[in-house]
């Protein structure tokens, strides 16, 4: 898939399902202000030449300051919108302590029983409940 595009379709959103010691690490949004307020995987949009996995690399250095190792893909992909469709990977933490640096506030590390204690963004939802079923966290 060239340019992170469904070929003839939306553009592709990576989230990371960062998980240590049994828990999940969620992103509360502070923009843009349609978003704020709202938990989310981290990750972003796959840039024009970058791979799902680059991009997923890429956007946890800039928004959390860390490095990750790309793991399996979640199955399924869920729609953001009619122009981006949000694809989930397992995400190994291999260097650094995630600090909200870019377009977040907070973060949390959320046990499996707890995936659900925060309000997901509304798009994410479908996302974390793959998430869960797929990795039997919680």
């Amino acid at each position: 898939m060239a340019g992170g595009r469904v070929p003839d379709g939306p553009r592709v959103v990576v989230g990371a399902a960062i998980v240590r010691d049994g828990y999940l690490l969620a992103a509360r949004r502070n923009a843009p202000a349609a978003l704020a307020g709202g938990w989310e995987l981290p990750g972003g949009k796959v840039e024009p030449g970058e791979s799902e996995t680059e991009a997923l690399i890429r956007e946890c250095q800039e928004e959390l300051g860390v490095v990750v190792v790309p793991g399996e893909r979640v199955p399924g992909e869920w729609p953001l919108r009619d122009d981006l469709v949000l694809r989930v990977y397992l995400a190994e933490l291999v260097e650094g302590e995630p600090a909200p640096l870019e377009d977040h506030d907070e973060l949390r590390w959320l046990a499996g029983a707890d995936l659900f204690e925060v309000a997901w963004l509304p798009a994410d939802v479908p996302a974390v409940t793959a998430f869960r079923r797929f990795s039997g966290l919680g």
